[in-house]
Formats: C-alpha cells, structure tokens, sequence
C-alpha cells in the first residue's frame, strides 16, 4: 500500500497538544498537511508531561516544513466553537480533515469520576463525561461540516473508543457517550454523503499516553507488563491517516473498532 500523501490538506485535529492527538497531528503533517492544533488550555499538553505547550507542538510541526497554529477553546461551549472554527479557517483557508479526538473520562473535578459506575456517580461528573465527549464532537462537526458541505469535500473522523463497544461496570458513562460518537458518525454520514463528506469513526484501543500512565495503576512489575501489550500511539495513528487520505474515499459512516490481541 502507497504512503498517504496529504499534501495541501489542511487538519484540524482537536485536543492536540498532547496524547493521542498529538500522534495525529504530527503523523498528519508527515504525511504532507497543514495541522491546526487545538487544546482547551494553552498548558494543558504540559499536564501529564507530553509537551512544554500547545505552541511547542506547533513548532515541531512547523519544523517539518509545514503551516500550523494553536488555538484555545473550550468545545462544550457552542459559542467558543463557533470562534474557534472561525479564526482557524481565516489564518489557515480551509479545513479538509477534521479529527475530533478532544475527550477522556473526567471528571467535574477530578482526573476520573469516583465512584465511576451508573447509579453512585455524581450527577456533575456525569454532564463532564457526556459534554467532553459526545457534545465537543458534536459542535466541532455541526461548524466544520458546514464549511466541508460548502466545499463539496471533506473527512471526519471522530475518535469513539472500544469502551463504547462491550459491556462494562465501570467508566459507564464515558461508554455510553463514546457508543453515542459511533452512531452520530453513521447518521451524519448520511446528511454529508450527497456533498462529497466522508464520516467515519475510529474506536482506540486502550493506548500508552501520558493520561493512561497517569490514571492508571502500572507502578507493579505486573502492571507494567501489562502496559508493554497495549496499543502504541502509532497504531492508532495509522488508521487516521488511512481515514484521511484518497485511500479510504469509499467509506463513510463505519466505526474502526480497535482492540489488541
């Protein structure tokens, strides 16, 4: 199979100063495109120690010899969205790959809800869950898609998670809100099929980033064989790449279901 060649395409990949989003930012910009780098905060890449700043990421994009800028939003706010979307079309002219990969099961104020079920949960950690990750993918799709209809092209990519796809006792929520993010995929993929959009989702795996290490026991030795057998950042990065380019042009509304084996 060819290399991607992204070449004149501009990304927006949201949540992207650290994690996985920062894997497919820089995959996306090796690949020959523009990225647009989003985070809520302008430290928030420094908070589990991935990047100093958004801006740093825009640096080591631009080092590639390609465009970038970092914008700060908060995307569960329709408003906030709206501006964003507004000022990196006029600093960059357009948006032909959008990833939403903005989310993660936190809480209203702690790293993870606690407790993390359906019944005990805080009322409030549940409205974090649900806005972080089926809300944000939603507003940034409804101002990114018109732009993409407009046009007449474009790919969506909402990162859903293997959460949303089996049962679970814990994490409940952030689940449910991720299964919500594959079938909102399937119907927008509907609404844009006649304007030359494709709409897909991938579902990661869980994967080694700073937030996993931070959130999660892997300090015994047990543990942290365990973490050697979980996906990379690269793996995930793969499939965005395939979703982006000329090579996934057939497909539109499925969901990319990762798990490791």
């Amino acid at each position: 199979m060819a290399a991607e060649d992204l070449t004149g395409k501009v990304a927006l990949v949201t949540g992207s100063s650290r994690g996985l989003g920062r894997h497919y930012a820089l995959h996306l910009a090796r690949a020959g495109a523009d990225v647009i780098i989003h985070d809520v905060t302008t430290q928030a890449a420094s908070e589990f120690g991935e990047a100093p700043s958004g801006q740093a990421v825009v640096e080591e994009i631009q080092a590639l010899g390609r465009r970038s800028a970092f914008f700060t939003a908060d995307l569960t706010d329709a408003g906030q969205v709206e501006g964003f979307v507004a000022q990196a079309l006029e600093k960059l002219g357009q948006i032909d790959i959008l990833v939403n990969n903005a989310g993660g099961d936190i809480g209203a104020h702690t790293p993870r809800p606690e407790p993390n079920d359906a019944l005990d949960i805080d009322p409030a950690d549940i409205r974090s869950v649900v806005e972080r990750n089926l809300l944000t993918a939603m507003f940034t799709c409804k101002y990114v898609g018109v732009h993409m209809r407009e046009r007449g092209s474009g790919k969506i990519i909402n990162v859903g998670s293997a959460a949303g796809h089996v049962a679970a006792r814990s994490g409940i929520i952030y689940a449910a809100a991720k299964a919500g993010i594959s079938h909102y995929t399937r119907c927008l993929a509907e609404e844009l099929r006649p304007f030359g959009v494709n709409v897909n989702c991938l579902s990661p795996a869980p994967t080694y980033t700073g937030r996993f290490l931070a959130t999660r026991s892997v300090g015994s030795e047990e543990g942290l064989s365990r973490l050697q057998r979980i996906a990379q950042p690269e793996d995930m990065a793969k499939i965005v790449l395939f979703l982006a380019g000329s090579q996934s042009d057939i497909l539109t509304g499925e969901t990319i279901v990762c798990w490791f084996s």
